[in-house]
C-alpha cells in the first residue's frame, strides 16, 4: 500500500483540456487559495435593512471633518448619500416649474393620474415632487412620484388611494423634476429618436444602444462632487446635511457635459474627461480640462490661475480615468495615457503609456499596490511604469463567457486584505452580472466563480470590502461565513475541483481504499461544520467519469465507481472503494456556518492491474 500525497499548485487553470492541466485546479466556485491551498471566501452581510432604488453603479467613501464616515451611491435612478446605514436621496432637481390644473383623475383601475406639462424634457422612470395645489377627483396629490411616459408633453403617475371622480384639475401646482434617470443595463434601440445626440442627426432612424447609467465621484475636502456619464458636474455641499441635495457645480466655464471626472490627489484640481470644448457646448470625447488649482469652480485658463486643458491623440474616446501614484492615468479606446503635475504655464502633461490597448469598460480598472489593473477586449492588462498584458490562466474561459452587448456593466475592485483584484461580469445569455474572476497579485494565479455585484469599493475607512447587489442594499463583505443579503444566513456554496491527475503512472488501474483529508474548518460558527469530499475516477484521460448515473456520472463503469466521502471536523480518514488510471477530486460545502480550509490530502492506493 502507498500513501500518495496530493499536492496541487495553487489557482484555476482553463486554458488546455482537464489532462493537461494535471497538477492543478480546473474549477471551483466562490474559494480562494491562501499559502497554496483552496479555501471557502468570507461571507457579506448587509450593512442595514434599507434600500434604495435602483441599480447601483458607483460607490465612494469618506469621511468629513465632523467625522462622518459616508458613502456616495449612485444608481441608474437616483444618487444617495449613506450613512449610518440609511440612504439619504440627494438627486440634483433638473428643473422646477409652475402648472395650473395638471391632472386628470379616473375612477378605472389601477389608480392613475394623468400630468400635462408642456415645458416637457422627462423620460420615463423619471422622478417628479408635487407641491401645493388642490384636491382633484377626492384626491390631493403632493409628495414624489415615478413617472411613465405618455407623450413629449404628458405622463402617468400612480397614486395611493382611489379618485372619487374623473376630473381635471389641482390648481396651481409646483412640480420639481430630478435629472433625467438612466438605463440600469444596455439596451439597443432602433427607429425615431435612435440616433444619438451627438451621433447624428436626431430622429435619423439610425440603430444605436442606450448606454447604462454610470457615475463618478470623489470627495472635494468633505464635499462631494459628481456626476452622470453624459452629464454635467454636481457639488453636495457636507455643511447642509446629508439631506440637502446635490446641486450643479456654479462657477467660470464649468463643462456642461463629461463622461467622467475626478479629483486629484495632488494640489485637488478637478478633472473632466470627454467634456465640451471651452465656450462651447460641443463635446469632444479626446478632451481633457481641468480646474484651477484648489478652486473647483474656476475652468477658464487664465495666466493667474492653473486651469487648462488638452486634447489627447490616440484613440476616438476617452473611456476611463484614474488617480495613481502622483499621476492620473487615462484611458482611451486604443492606448493608456499618464498626466503628470509638471507647473504652469503647461500644468499637466500628458505622455503616451501604453498603445494597441484597449478597456472593455469605463469601470474595468482596478488600482492597488502601486499597480493599475484592467480588462480589456480580449485580454487583462498591467500597468507598473510600463503597459503589458497580463499572463492569465483562465483567458479563454473568460472571454468565450462574456455578453458582448452588456461590455459596459463589467466592474473591477480590489480586496486588498487577500492581495486580489476582482472583475465582475455579465455571461454569455445574461443581462445582469452574475459571475467574477479574481486576479491574485502577490501569487499571480487565478480563481473564478458565481455573483451578482454592480458596484465595489475596498476602502480603507471602513472595516470590510463593500458592494451593491441586486437586492438594492450594501453589504460587507469578508464579513461572517454566509450569505446575509436579506437578513438572514444562508449557506453559500463553495467547491473546488481539480484537473485531471494520474494515480500511479496512469497505466495501470489503482485501487484506493483510504483517503487522509488534511482538513480544517477553523472560523466555522457551527459546533459540527461538515464538507465533501468526492472522488471522480476515469479508465482513461478524456473520458467520462466512472459512475453510475445515480451519483451524476457520464460514463456508468461496470468495475469502478464514484465515491461521495463526507468529511467532519474531526475526521482523521476516510474508507473509500474506487478504481481507476485517472482522478478528479473535488472539495465542496453546502451548509450555513461553514468554514473550510484544505491542506494535502493522502490518498492510499494499490496497482490494480492494467483492465
Amino acid at each position: 500500500m502507498t500513501l500518495q500525497k496530493l499536492a496541487l499548485k495553487p489557482g484555476v487553470n482553463r486554458e488546455n483540456t482537464r489532462y493537461t492541466s494535471e497538477g492543478g485546479w480546473y474549477e471551483c466556485d466562490k474559494i480562494r487559495f491562501r499559502q497554496g491551498t483552496p479555501e471557502k471566501i468570507g461571507g457579506w452581510n448587509r450593512i442595514s435593512s434599507t434600500t434604495f432604488l435602483g441599480v447601483c453603479r458607483s460607490l465612494w467613501n469618506w469621511v468629513t471633518l465632523g467625522s462622518l464616515s459616508l458613502t456616495g451611491v449612485g444608481t441608474h435612478l437616483k444618487f444617495y448619500i449613506e450613512g449610518g446605514g440609511v440612504y439619504n436621496d440627494i438627486t440634483p432637481i433638473r428643473a422646477t416649474v409652475t402648472l395650473t390644473n395638471p391632472f386628470t383623475t379616473t375612477t378605472s383601475s389601477p389608480r392613475i393620474v394623468t400630468v400635462v406639462d408642456s415645458n416637457g424634457g422627462f423620460v420615463s422612470g423619471d422622478f417628479v415632487t408635487f407641491s401645493g395645489g388642490n384636491a382633484v377627483g377626492g384626491v390631493t396629490i403632493v409628495g414624489e412620484f415615478q413617472i411613465t411616459l405618455k407623450t413629449p408633453t404628458s405622463y402617468t403617475i400612480g397614486i395611493a388611494t382611489n379618485a372619487t371622480s374623473a376630473q381635471t384639475g389641482g390648481g396651481t401646482v409646483t412640480a420639481a423634476y430630478q435629472i433625467n434617470t438612466g438605463e440600469s443595463f444596455v439596451v439597443p434601440t432602433t427607429g425615431w429618436g435612435a440616433a444619438a445626440w451627438s451621433g447624428g442627426a436626431w430622429g435619423t432612424g439610425a440603430n444605436t444602444v442606450q448606454l447604462i447609467r454610470l457615475w463618478s465621484q470623489n470627495n472635494f475636502g468633505e464635499d462631494l462632487i459628481f456626476g452622470p456619464r453624459g452629464g454635467p458636474i454636481y457639488l453636495w455641499d457636507a455643511s447642509g446635511g446629508v439631506g440637502a441635495r446635490g446641486v450643479a457645480l456654479a462657477g467660470t466655464n464649468v463643462p456642461l457635459v463629461q463622461n467622467a471626472m475626478l479629483v486629484s490627489d495632488i494640489s485637488r484640481f478637478v478633472f473632466a474627461f470627454g467634456c465640451n470644448t471651452l465656450g462651447t457646448s460641443v463635446k469632444n470625447p479626446m478632451l481633457v480640462r481641468w480646474s484651477d488649482q484648489e478652486d473647483a469652480t474656476q475652468w477658464t485658463p487664465l495666466a493667474t490661475n492653473q486651469a487648462g486643458s488638452l486634447i489627447l491623440s490616440n484613440g476616438s474616446e476617452i473611456v476611463a480615468a484614474h488617480q495613481a501614484r502622483q499621476e492620473v492615468l487615462v484611458w482611451s479606446d486604443a492606448a493608456l495615457y499618464s498626466l503628470q503635475y509638471v507647473g504652469a504655464p503647461v500644468v499637466w502633461g500628458a505622455q503616451l503609456v501604453g498603445e494597441n490597448t484597449s478597456i472593455i469598460s469605463p469601470n474595468a480598472v482596478a488600482y492597488a499596490n502601486g499597480v493599475a489593473y484592467w480588462m480589456g477586449q480580449d485580454k487583462f492588462y498591467v500597468y507598473e511604469g510600463a503597459t503589458k498584458p497580463l499572463t492569465c490562466d483562465l483567458r479563454k474561459f473568460i472571454f468565450n463567457d462574456l455578453n458582448p452587448a452588456q461590455y459596459d456593466q463589467i466592474l473591477a475592485g480590489t480586496l486588498e486584505a487577500y492581495h486580489e483584484v476582482w472583475w465582475f461580469y455579465c455571461s454569455t445569455n445574461s443581462t445582469v452580472i452574475d459571475r467574477y474572476v479574481v486576479y491574485n497579485y502577490l501569487d499571480s494565479i487565478w480563481y473564478y466563480g458565481t455573483m451578482g455585484r454592480t458596484a465595489w469599493i475596498d476602502s480603507g475607512l471602513r472595516d470590510f470590502p463593500l458592494a451593491a447587489t441586486y437586492e438594492n442594499n450594501l453589504v460587507n463583505h469578508e464579513e461572517g461565513v454566509d450569505n446575509n443579503e436579506l437578513g438572514e444566513n444562508t449557506a453559500i456554496a463553495a467547491f473546488a475541483e481539480t484537473a485531471e491527475f494520474d494515480l500511479d503512472d496512469g497505466h495501470q488501474f489503482s485501487f484506493i481504499w483510504r483517503v487522509l483529508p488534511d482538513i480544517t474548518f477553523d472560523g466555522s460558527t457551527i459546533d459540527s461544520p461538515t464538507a465533501t469530499m468526492t472522488l471522480l475516477p476515469m479508465q482513461n484521460s478524456g473520458s467520462g467519469y466512472n459512475s453510475p448515473a445515480s451519483v451524476g456520472g457520464t460514463n456508468a463503469g461496470t468495475v469502478t465507481r464514484s465515491s461521495v466521502l463526507p468529511i467532519e471536523k474531526f475526521t482523521g480518514q476516510l474508507n473509500t472503494r474506487v478504481r481507476g488510471r485517472q482522478m478528479v477530486m473535488k472539495i465542496e460545502s453546502t451548509a450555513a456556518g461553514v468554514a473550510w480550509q484544505l491542506g494535502t490530502p493522502r490518498l492510499d492506493l494499490r496497482p490494480d492491474g492494467r483492465r
